[in-house]
């Protein structure tokens, strides 16, 4: 067999391979109605019209939610007379700091900035009387408008969030932090630079819009496999799917059954492996652990037909299967990150199906920031329901895949004053470039979705929420069921996470059968996991068993709390699992020579 295809363990009996069933070819093309047949051309007529006008007028459902909230206030004129009553006693209170503000005389803001409001922290929005009362009428609609809306009587939840959420974004572009003639900070800035912050401005606004992107760091600023991505390794397996890295050891032992992990396929890998003080996968090796770890393919057009199962058969069982063979162990200790996390429980619940107990090639399994029920999944709930994921359908259909720039959007929308007018403010207003970041370097380097993948995750996980229901789902050729999964489970979420709330991950230990441990680190999605060991600790982590009976609240109020990184309890966890020190391994084998050094070939793929 060819070096580049090479992918799965000659131990692997034939009572344990698996079923590779041939791969449906495209979905035959409806054929359109008879012409003789009025009522089917009308339908057909209506139902092109409709796609038409949710494709150009409002593909992601942003008009409906914010007329419904109108129409429900007109239908409940007492809580719409209530709601004035209120709004009226905040603009009298307004009106009466106006006038003291105007006289020169003293007098509190009646409407205070959030503390992580960054927008109006300097002084002069406070100090200045026009400036502040600028700043305070702003906030006043703004507060109102929004409470209102979560307020809306007769209104599903669902609804109510996702007219907060649009009028929270357009209230956001509206602040008047984001336009120079209302912005004392910037023109302040403009007068002591003499015109050239404005200059300077100008030039980062005409390279944002080249970019078709408002960038929050330069992209010279970093270069993966230079000052990013640079843990020594070698790339042993590849397929059309992944790239499997294994990494070169750091001590003279290791422990004897390797680490895997299953890293996201919506971004790139090397968000575990930054900078050298940043690397997760640094780290690990510097503990006497043999880590492999996933760098998926950046989906083309292609590859529209690749399916879920796909990912699980040649991404997910490719890596263990990889390093169990080069490793010589019979089993692995898996870790996954988001939808890694996700992937990876799926295939936990097929192993358990799909191999006899002894013989399941996975240990224990760790999983970070991981939704397993997406009842809840967070504010990016906003973009899930039947319509906007029918547009997306629809898009996709036409391209073979989702891009990673849409994506990346719709998570940049759900934290707009941070991920986007905070750029808009101090590169186009104040002609400051924006720092170096490895993060959102990261974090900009977007990836695509195949079509029939993401499809299916986004109807049978997000809109149905099937993997919480046992034998709903079938993936592979077996019905899964998280209660078949027994082995260990190490489970770590972040408090400020807005992709997978942390109350929400929670709910895999309502699932998981065999022994578990949740840990909720400080910070968000990312910084919550990629949390470096520091002297003096910057973060702090709670820790406790957990039981399938559990509810968050309930673990929350035994979960002991520590200073510094997770990361040291994760190992105090692991490393005595992981087996006996043998010699540590190379990073490539003259049975698995080294395809191409590390970072690999597909993590460079744009």
């Amino acid at each position: 067999m060819a070096k580049t295809t090479r992918t799965a363990s000659s131990k692997t009996s034939a009572k344990t391979s698996i079923n590779t069933r041939s791969r449906p070819g495209k979905a035959a093309e409806a054929r359109p109605p008879e012409m003789t047949d009025p009522g089917k051309v009308v339908a057909q007529t209506l139902e092109q019209l409709h796609h038409t006008v949710e494709d150009t007028v409002d593909p992601l459902g942003m008009t409906a939610p914010i007329v419904h909230a109108q129409l429900a206030w007109l239908t409940h004129p007492q809580e719409l007379t209530d709601r004035m009553i209120r709004l009226s006693t905040d603009l009298w209170n307004l009106q009466w700091h106006t006038l003291n503000r105007l006289m020169g005389l003293p007098s509190e803001d009646p409407i205070r900035v959030n503390d992580e409001d960054v927008r109006f922290a300097d002084p002069l929005w406070t100090e200045a009387p026009q400036w502040d009362l600028l700043k305070e009428w702003y906030l006043a609609f703004t507060h109102n408008t929004q409470d209102m809306l979560y307020d809306t009587p007769g209104l599903s939840k669902q609804e109510r969030r996702k007219a907060a959420f649009w009028w929270r974004n357009w209230l956001n572009a509206m602040a008047p932090s984001n336009f120079l003639l209302t912005n004392p900070v910037a023109m302040r800035h403009a007068i002591e630079t003499k015109g050239e912050s404005l200059r300077k401005g100008y030039e980062i606004f005409l390279e944002d819009m080249k970019a078709g992107d408002i960038r929050m760091t330069s992209p010279d600023d970093f270069k993966v496999g230079e000052n990013l991505a640079t843990t020594p390794g070698s790339v042993v397996m590849r397929n059309r799917l992944v790239e499997v890295i294994h990494y070169a050891p750091t001590q003279a032992k290791v422990h004897a059954e390797p680490v895997v992990i299953i890293t996201p396929w919506i971004n790139k890998f090397y968000v575990l492996d930054l900078t050298s003080k940043k690397s997760m996968v640094r780290f690990l090796l510097d503990q006497g652990l043999d880590v492999y770890i996933t760098s998926w393919k950046n989906p083309d057009a292609s590859m529209r037909d690749i399916r879920f199962d796909d990912y699980l058969t040649e991404g997910i069982h490719g890596i263990i299967e990889t390093a169990r063979t080069m490793s010589g162990a019979d089993k692995v200790h898996a870790v996954g990150y988001c939808i890694g996390g996700t992937g990876l429980s799926m295939y936990m619940a097929w192993a358990n199906k799909h191999f006899p107990p002894e013989q399941v090639p996975v240990a224990d399994v760790t999983l970070f920031t991981t939704l397993v029920d997406f009842h809840a999944p967070g504010d990016i709930n906003v973009f899930i329901d039947e319509s906007s994921v029918n547009y997306l359908d629809r898009k996709m259909a036409r391209t073979g895949y989702l891009d990673g720039k849409d994506m990346a959007a719709s998570f940049r929308l759900l934290r707009s004053n941070s991920l986007i007018w905070h750029y808009v403010e101090q590169g186009w207003l104040n002609g400051e470039p924006p720092p170096p970041f490895d993060v959102l370097y990261w974090n900009m380097d977007a990836t695509r979705m195949p079509q029939a993948m993401h499809s299916w995750y986004l109807h049978q996980l997000y809109l149905k929420n099937l993997l919480i229901q046992p034998d709903a789902l079938t993936v592979a050729g077996e019905p899964l069921d998280l209660a078949r999964i027994n082995q260990p489970l190490y489970a770590v979420s972040a408090e400020d996470d807005h992709v997978a709330p942390w109350k929400q991950t929670f709910h895999v230990n309502n699932h998981f059968t065999g022994p578990k441990r949740y840990v909720l680190s400080t910070s968000g999605h990312i910084l919550g996991i990629v949390n470096p060991v520091v002297k003096p600790p910057k973060r702090r982590f709670r820790v406790a068993e957990a039981h399938r009976s559990d509810r968050p609240e309930a673990w929350l109020k035994r979960a002991e709390q520590h200073e510094g990184s997770w990361w040291e309890d994760w190992m105090a966890w692991l490393k005595p699992r992981a087996g006996k020190l043998v010699t540590a391994r190379p990073a490539s084998t003259q049975a698995y020579p080294e395809l191409a050094p590390a970072p690999g070939t597909y993590v460079r793929e744009s």
